[in-house]
């Protein structure tokens, strides 16, 4: 019969996302038993085929912009769907907006790294949601600039309740928080933005302007770029005033984007728009790099979720797939395929990892230090650089069932580009690098440091290299994505030597760190143990 459905692998539900990967459980091993229960439950869940269908319609009924109601008021509302609100409550529930803030003991000294465990595994279900998210665990490190908006502001943020209600902040149980930087003409270039702010009274300013990206629209306060007299400032705008009445946000339209559809993204319009001035006059982009620090984090760990969730699927169909009588995963083709993909999706978490450590431990430690300020722009731009093309390999491994809307790994390949170009592009990361390298260079000596400790014997002339590859980028500015991409990959094979990985971090080190051009993935050779690695990273579901 035609109806019979032979040889298609199962639906990837019903596992755990948490159990099935060895990696994520070694990162978390000195996390706390409640926490480690936590994810473990976190896991189950985003394997659920509820969660799978919240995501899926996340994305299939996107949202609504609503600039006026039905006798022509202006209401400037987005409407989203139920799934979206659904996995937005359990993320808020789960702390990922503010659980490095909140007040306590529990798990201190590694809140940024359990907070990353978190957000990896919920990355791997939906990102789109996890936008707003991000923006208001970050904004509230810019807050930190003026302590009377930050107590203001904190504790109605760190509720852990998600409350998606038109109201005054004052009035909700709950809040998230979003940022307006970029404009028509400037884009990156955030000094050339033209909207003003003027002195209102009693330490408020009137916006008036536009912003060409402004994510995440119903948020209920926004961080905003503004010139005011002393130089470009940064703002702090609630969406509804205390009496209930529109803060002159005038929403132009929402963006077609090609991926990320969950999650709104807007054109706005700033008329006499109320705000409070956050950090010192004329010193906007100081103020908000805070912020944009701790969105490049979660731009790592959650591309390297979605490569981790993509390759997951190409591994689960190899091992289901039957082709000439064989099962895809015995072919010694694809197992160098897939071993290929899983050692850089096994880098990738674990420097963004490495990042998020050296967040949790910069205060305390001088390499940890250098490490978070020199390292966070080399993370970022490799990390996420790597996806789409990551994501693509895994697509072609289904073959035309990956390349079909109702297969994850389609709204997986339209979500990766997103976090590269978001929050400081590639060549943006690798001049912040150069700027690093050119005002503190004492920086990267710590970090060479670290990395040649953690290398061991295995990476000798590696150091070398990177050494070699500053001196150029001192004086030639367009080699920046050479060093770039060169510490990004020593960085990731040293913290796999430092995790005890054996050969999967042998087989990187050899093939990532010997300079040898590499177009497409599929290029280990028999030395290394494809079907050891794929089976290692991604243990088979009995």
């Amino acid at each position: 019969m035609t109806d019979d459905v032979t040889n298609q692998p199962p639906p990837l539900t019903g596992g755990n996302a948490w159990r099935g990967d060895p990696l994520l459980i070694q990162l978390a091993e000195r996390f706390s038993d409640p926490v480690r229960k936590d994810l473990d439950g976190l896991g189950r869940f985003v394997l659920t085929q509820e969660a799978q269908e919240l995501a899926r319609l996340a994305n299939v009924e996107t949202p609504k912009l609503r600039t006026h109601d039905r006798q022509g008021r202006r209401i400037d509302v987005v409407e989203f769907h139920p799934a979206y609100h659904a996995l937005m409550r359990r993320s808020v529930a789960n702390g990922l907006h503010s659980s490095v803030w909140e007040n306590g003991d529990a798990e201190i000294g590694r809140r940024h790294q359990v907070r990353a465990a978190r957000f990896y595994l919920t990355a791997e279900l939906e990102t789109g949601h996890l936008c707003p998210i991000t923006m208001t665990n970050a904004s509230l490190a810019a807050l930190m600039a003026s302590p009377k908006l930050f107590r203001e502001w904190a504790p109605r943020v760190t509720t852990r309740k998600y409350d998606q209600s038109q109201k005054p902040p004052v009035e909700k149980t709950g809040l998230t928080l979003g940022m307006g930087m970029t404009e028509k003409q400037g884009g990156t270039d955030v000094r050339a933005n033209v909207t003003r702010a003027e002195r209102a009274g009693s330490g408020f300013y009137r916006l008036t302007g536009h912003k060409w990206f402004m994510s995440a629209p119903m948020s209920d306060a926004f961080l905003v770029l503004a010139q005011a007299p002393e130089g470009l400032s940064c703002f702090l705008a609630p969406r509804v005033l205390g009496d209930g009445s529109g803060n002159g946000f005038r929403f132009q339209r929402l963006k077609d984007k090609l991926g990320n559809r969950s999650n709104a993204s807007s054109e706005v319009e700033f008329v006499n728009t109320i705000g409070e001035m956050v950090g010192e006059p004329g010193a906007g982009v100081k103020t908000i790099m805070d912020m944009v620090t701790l969105t490049r984090l979660d731009c790592a760990v959650a591309s390297s979720a979605i490569m981790r969730a993509g390759l997951a699927e190409a591994v689960h169909h190899a091992r289901h797939r039957q082709v000439f009588g064989t099962n895809l995963i015995e072919q010694p083709l694809m197992q160098r395929v897939l071993a290929d993909m899983a050692l850089d999706v096994a880098a990738a978490t674990a420097l963004s990892f490495r990042l998020a450590r050296s967040f949790d431990e910069a205060a305390s430690d001088r390499g940890e230090a250098a490490f978070a300020r020199a390292m966070t722009p080399v993370v970022k731009y490799w990390v996420c650089k790597i996806a789409p093309p990551l994501l693509y390999e895994a697509m072609e491994c289904l073959g035309g069932n990956g390349y079909v809307e109702e297969a994850p790994l389609a709204r997986y390949y339209r979500e990766a580009p997103v976090n590269a170009i978001w929050e400081g592009s590639g060549n943006v990361m690798a001049l912040d690098v150069l700027r690093v390298l050119g005002r503190a260079p004492g920086l990267f000596e710590d970090v060479l440091a670290g990395i040649d400790r953690d290398l061991g014997a295995g990476g000798r002339g590696t150091i070398g290299v990177l050494k070699a590859a500053m001196q150029v980028a001192a004086t030639d500015d367009g080699s920046a994505r050479l060093l770039t991409e060169q510490l990004a990959l020593s960085a990731a094979a040293a913290e796999l030597r430092r995790l005890g990985a054996g050969r999967i971090a042998d087989a990187f080190v050899e093939t990532r760190l010997a300079g040898q051009w590499r177009n497409t993935y599929g290029m280990l050779d028999s030395r290394h143990d494809a079907r050891m690695i794929i089976d290692t990273l991604y243990p088979p579901v009995n």
